[in-house]
Formats: C-alpha cells, structure tokens, sequence
C-alpha cells in the first residue's frame, strides 16, 4: 500500500509540474519579451555599427518609454549586450533573447 501512495504521490506532482509547464504564457510576458528581446537587437546593432555604450545610452535616454520601468531596463539591456564578446547579427540576438525570456517566465510560474 505503501508503494501505491508513494507512486500515486510522485504521478501527482509530475502532473501539477507538467501542467504548470504546459501553460501558455499570457499576452504580457509575451509582450515584454518581445520588447526586450527588440531593444537586445538594437543594442547589438549599435554595437557592431561601431557606436560607444555612451551613444547608446544617450540614445536611450532621450526615447519615450511607455512605462517607468522601461527606460532602467533597457539600460541594464543594453549594457550587457555592450559587455558581451558576442559578435552575432541582431536577428539571432532578438531570437536568443526571446527564446530565453520565455523560458525564463515559464519557470517563474
């Protein structure tokens, strides 16, 4: 009986660890993952275009952001894909990016 339990306890959890997976993301933490992975692209660009991170962050500054939040985090973008040695066109780095903020938000759930 023991065993029984033990196994019924185990398929249990698998299948809540299964079905918090399985759920899709909702519109928003799609969205903010598209605008990151966007500005990872730009930042990118600039980067192998030959801009400073300075340029980029004046640049920056003067965007309009939709959100408070927006202008500090596209800094902290920008900033590490400046630090990165990564030599990789922007396309790859928007898809990079995405694929790995999605990730990102379905182990946050």
């Amino acid at each position: 009986m023991r065993v029984f339990l033990a196994t019924l306890a185990s398929c249990a959890l698998a299948f809540v660890a299964w079905d918090a997976q399985a759920r899709p993301l909702n519109q928003n933490d799609r969205s903010v993952c598209g605008w990151g992975a966007q500005i990872a692209a730009e930042a990118q660009q600039s980067k192998l275009s030959g801009a400073t991170l300075y340029a980029a962050r004046k640049k920056l500054q003067v965007r309009r952001f939709g959100k408070p939040w927006m202008r500090m985090t596209a800094m902290g973008i920008t900033e590490q894909t400046y630090n990165s040695r990564s030599r990789l066109p922007p396309k790859a780095i928007k898809q990079t990016y995405y694929e790995q903020c999605v990730q990102h938000a379905v182990a946050r759930r």
